[in-house]
């Protein structure tokens, strides 16, 4: 199985499939979404944002009933209100990145995405952020805060830093 990777998205697709791997994963080991995420891809087209947004409740019964992928409505249905929203802010900011910039901390960003989004989390709004390479804080010191234990978390963190000592 592999770690996730921070990523340089290019679309608001990027951030959807980002966003939908951390809904999926919550609560579910890692490596069961990791196995069957070709076909989320596939099931989602791509994390297109405007084909995921035009779902309806016919496409989400559907993929509840597709056995190549996790077959949670709950979870189904909060990617297609997270690709809505997603264009929402898209629109409203003149880019996506634009929203994520918009706050002064990110406490205040975590807080909003969980606002704004599905199944979105602490864990979950730090998973997105660190993925997408937006600043978070030290994880060692921020995991603190959440109970818990977070090994895979942690290993993605640790992962990405020793990426970076090694270009540095």
């Amino acid at each position: 199985m592999s770690i996730p990777r921070v990523i340089t998205p290019s679309s608001l697709g990027d951030y959807l499939e980002v966003m939908s791997k951390a809904v999926f994963q919550a609560g579910i080991r890692w490596s069961t979404i990791d196995e069957k995420w070709d076909a989320f891809r596939s099931v989602f087209y791509d994390f297109d944002v405007h084909k995921v947004a035009a779902f309806a409740t016919e496409d989400i019964e559907r993929l509840s009933g597709d056995e190549r992928i996790l077959r949670s409505p709950r979870k189904i249905a909060a990617t297609v209100d997270n690709a809505k929203t997603l264009i929402k802010l898209d629109q409203e900011h003149n880019g996506f990145a634009n929203y994520l910039h918009a706050f002064s901390s990110y406490e205040k960003l975590a807080a909003n995405l969980k606002k704004q989004f599905k199944f979105m989390g602490e864990m979950n709004a730090y998973y997105f952020l660190f993925r997408v390479g937006e600043p978070v804080p030290d994880f060692d010191e921020w995991v603190k805060t959440i109970p818990g234990d977070h090994p895979r978390m942690k290993e993605m963190v640790e992962l990405e830093r020793n990426k970076k000592q090694v270009v540095e």
